[in-house]
């Protein structure tokens, strides 16, 4: 086998680790939404779990990375494509961070209702999803158009932020009662629209990848 197929050979691998370790962060998110939906705090305390596995992927891939670069020592595109993917799985490992932490507010949550429907909320977990799994495409496929599409999902995120919070600040207003859950769930909030952001800068990684060139967004 050639050296220039063995190579491709790793890469494909790495980018099946990659994949795997986007797709358990997006089950991550997803249960932890299912869990506040349904107030499972037992299914909320779980998701710990499974962030002890992404944290195993992510010193996988770190370390599958640098036994690229070391044996193969790839020079131009071939090393950015490592290169790239060593720094996004910082990113990656950063879902599955706050999908805990949803899980970890939703399994001490106080009260057995909620102040307010939970739509927005709802809407913010289910793009976040869809952003986590399509900035990963984006770099697997060398997809730059995907890339810029998740980068313009971002306003969306940060509208629907701003509705969670308009909304629970004006219920603290009306009642301070509500002040211990309106904070609770707007951390939920802020760790999807996190989420975002980290989907974001997953996006520009797959950009300096094709372009050379890291910009900011």
């Amino acid at each position: 086998m050639s050296a220039r197929k063995i190579f491709e050979n790793e890469l494909n691998e790495l980018n099946g680790e990659l994949v795997a370790m986007c797709r358990l962060t997006e089950d991550m998110i997803e249960s932890a939404i299912d869990a506040l939906l349904r107030r499972d705090r037992a299914l909320g305390r779980s998701i710990k779990e499974l962030d002890k596995r992404v944290d195993e992927y992510e010193m996988d891939i770190e370390k599958r990375c640098m036994r690229i670069l070391l044996r193969r020592q790839p020079v131009a595109k071939d090393f950015r494509k490592v290169s790239t993917a060593l720094k996004m799985i910082t990113d990656i490992e950063r879902f599955g961070d706050q999908a805990s932490d949803i899980g970890d507010i939703v399994a001490t949550m106080p009260g057995e209702k909620y102040i307010k429907d939970l739509h927005y909320i709802k809407a913010m977990g289910e793009l976040a999803v869809k952003m986590v799994r399509e900035s990963v495409e984006s770099f697997i496929r060398n997809d730059e158009k995907l890339a810029d599409e998740i980068i313009r999902a971002d306003d969306k995120m940060d509208d629907l932020f701003l509705s969670v919070k308009n909304e629970l600040v004006a219920l603290i207003g009306q009642d301070a009662k509500n002040g211990d859950q309106a904070i609770e769930l707007m951390m939920i909030a802020k760790y999807l629209e996190r989420i975002g952001d980290h989907a974001v800068n997953v996006a520009e990684w797959t950009k300096y990848n094709e372009t050379g060139v890291h910009l900011k967004f």
